[in-house]
């Protein structure tokens, strides 16, 4: 898995690049919520669930289908005020369920792990993107403080804070010099 700096990060930037104005701070705790919770799935290795088993690690938490249904948890209860068929009642849906999916999206990423099952439960397979160059991150706040942990997060600077920086630069840029002239 990506660490939870990096899940943050992607989603603080999902935030606020979006169109959504409300209550900044509440909006930016949410996205976070959303991109970090997935990997609560690590509490089932306590009830004995190994890590292929659909509620194991990367398993449903990181499905579609957890993202969708959390996506309409986290709008319905949290912005009970904006009609749900408005724009910015569809806008903000839109956003949870891109920063949920932004987690399992990373995770495909990383070079460790057995895969995302994306399509958990209609389809049990784990899988990764070609492309994966995101040092998977150690489980535990212990095993983060370490040679492992200090690797991984000059990875993550460079793979996703980087371009999360430049899509914050250029959001600015483009929103303060170029969208002001018109």
């Amino acid at each position: 898995m990506a660490s939870i700096f990096g899940h943050a990060l992607v989603a603080y930037t999902i935030g606020k690049v979006s169109s959504i104005k409300l209550h900044p701070v509440k909006l930016s705790i949410l996205l976070i919520f959303c991109a970090v919770i997935p990997d609560a799935d690590v509490i089932m290795f306590s009830f004995g669930f190994p890590y292929e088993h659909p509620l194991g690690h990367r398993g449903f938490s990181h499905s579609i289908l957890f993202a969708f249904l959390l996506s309409f948890v986290i709008r319905a209860i949290f912005y009970r005020n904006v009609k749900y068929f408005s724009k910015t009642g569809i806008a903000l849906f839109f956003i949870f369920l891109i920063a949920t999916l932004s987690h399992s999206f990373l995770d495909a990423c990383t070079n460790g792990g057995r895969g995302v099952g994306f399509f958990i439960p209609f389809d049990n397979h784990r899988y990764f993107f070609s492309w994966r160059p995101i040092l998977v991150s150690p489980l535990g706040a212990g095993n983060f403080f370490s040679k492992w942990g200090w690797r991984v997060v000059q990875n993550e600077a460079f793979y996703i804070a980087l371009p999360t920086i430049c899509i914050l630069a250029f959001h600015y840029v483009v929103q303060k010099y170029i969208l002001k002239r018109r």
